[in-house]
């Protein structure tokens, strides 16, 4: 039966949306736990069974910890992110490279990818990203991100995940992707030609992956790049939320959109030349535009 809420005061009514809306929070937790958690462990064992009884992988993946791991990012995946996720039976069997668009400032759109793959692709797989050469010098985050599956980015590396049959995911992009500010948005930047000069090694194909949501997440301003070299990181935003105290720290609850494309595959010589390669390269990079333009002429919001 609906409340007549005409003599009720602005307090009131503000507390009985705070409650509808705990109300709705409560149920989709209670449906986090029910139907992703339970289904989680067995899709985890799945995809560790293949490690020895020492516990880690030889990259220092520890099936233990990425489960710890994958609660939280199961959770940003169903609950604060609301993640959409399309074109999964893409996915090939066997080895791939994973290319897609990256921005945000923090990887977050490394773990929805992530996520996506362990909860709803079927086999369940783990996608292995490559962390850059600056991350080890970070206390504690080299041997948090090994724990959790992430390699160190080299081309020995994605050859040896490559030819385990492994996920490789990767941005080309790179730091110029993930520092980008409000006004470049969506605008790809410059592709690196590793991963093709990987695949057209490997045979690998390639799964191009268009997100949506990571250039909303910390609506960048500026980026004080000349303090950012100072301190030996590779950025210094000042993004639009950065003003509220403490949680300013958190992303935006944006709604991400993950699309995964038919696999590619090219033939050719790994070592021929920049503008050879480079063709190649751009190919992926126009299928990623398109995907992004179709899915965010679909949006409604970037939070809905």
């Amino acid at each position: 039966m609906n409340r007549d809420t005409s003599e009720e005061g602005p307090r009131e009514v503000a507390l009985d949306m705070l409650g509808h809306v705990a109300g709705r929070g409560g149920a989709a937790l209670r449906r986090f736990r029910e139907d992703v958690l339970e289904d989680l462990d067995r899709r985890l064992e799945k995809i560790s069974s293949g490690i020895s009884g020492e516990g880690f992988d030889p990259f220092g993946m520890d099936p233990e910890a990425l489960r710890r791991t994958a609660v939280s990012a199961s959770f940003l995946y169903k609950i604060y992110f609301r993640c959409k996720t399309r074109g999964l039976d893409n996915l090939p069997d066997g080895p791939m490279i994973i290319v897609a668009n990256h921005a945000g400032q923090l990887p977050i759109d490394a773990v929805m990818i992530t996520t996506a793959l362990m909860l709803e692709a079927d086999p369940p797989r783990l996608a292995r990203s490559m962390m850059d050469r600056w991350v080890p010098t970070l206390p504690f985050v080299a041997t948090f991100y090994a724990r959790n599956g992430v390699v160190l980015g080299s081309p020995e590396n994605a050859m040896k995940l490559l030819n385990r049959g492994e996920a490789l995911l990767v941005f080309p992009e790179g730091m110029a992707g993930i520092t980008k500010t409000v006004d470049n948005a969506y605008r790809l930047q410059d592709f690196g030609l590793g991963f093709m000069r990987l695949s057209l090694a490997t045979g690998a194909p390639i799964v191009p992956v268009g997100v949506i949501g990571s250039e909303e997440q910390y609506p960048t301003l500026y980026n004080l790049k000349d303090l950012g070299k100072a301190l030996n990181l590779p950025s210094m935003p000042i993004w639009l939320q950065m003003a509220i105290p403490i949680l300013g720290l958190l992303p935006l609850p944006v709604k991400y959109r993950l699309t995964f494309g038919e696999a590619m595959t090219f033939s050719g010589d790994p070592d021929d030349s920049d503008a050879v390669v480079g063709e190649k390269v751009d190919a992926v990079k126009e299928r990623i535009g398109e995907m992004l333009n179709e899915s965010r002429a679909a949006r409604r919001s970037v939070f809905w």
